[in-house]
């Protein structure tokens, strides 16, 4: 092999190499979850009273809210939390004697004033909890 050709070889593997190691980063950005938000509001639609807390996949964990009855909501700001800027979140709502439940949907964490609102239907034990917006 000339040198030429070995030449055009490296600049063509350092150019694969580059290529890759660019689609390796936009693989691990797209997995984050979609949207990207800053604060978590569940909205009380079931007919009990319940509370709230914010986990994160790692699992972390904020506090609960206070409890609230059917038709009101209550928001968590995540920047006042522990939980890290990127972090993929989600809601664990916890009903008044019954059952805790999670929603699969998972949103991610950015500092930038947007919100998501998850919605709470069902009774104490037979409920569910669905991303809305």
């Amino acid at each position: 092999m000339t040198f030429r050709a070995r030449l055009v070889g490296a600049a063509l593997a350092g150019t694969l190499a580059a290529g890759a190691s660019a689609l390796a980063g936009a693989s691990a950005a797209s997995a984050q979850a979609e949207p990207c938000v800053q604060r978590i509001a569940v909205v009380n639609n079931a007919a009990f009273v319940m509370s709230f807390s914010v986990q994160a996949s790692n699992g972390l964990e904020t506090a609960n809210t206070d409890n609230y009855p059917i038709n009101q909501s209550r928001t968590i700001d995540l920047t006042t939390t522990a939980l890290p800027v990127g972090a993929d979140v989600r809601p664990v709502v916890d009903a008044v004697a019954g059952a805790t439940r999670t929603p699969s949907t998972f949103v991610s964490y950015c500092e930038n004033g947007q919100t998501a609102t998850y919605s709470v239907t069902g009774t104490t034990y037979d409920y569910s909890v669905t991303l809305i917006g």
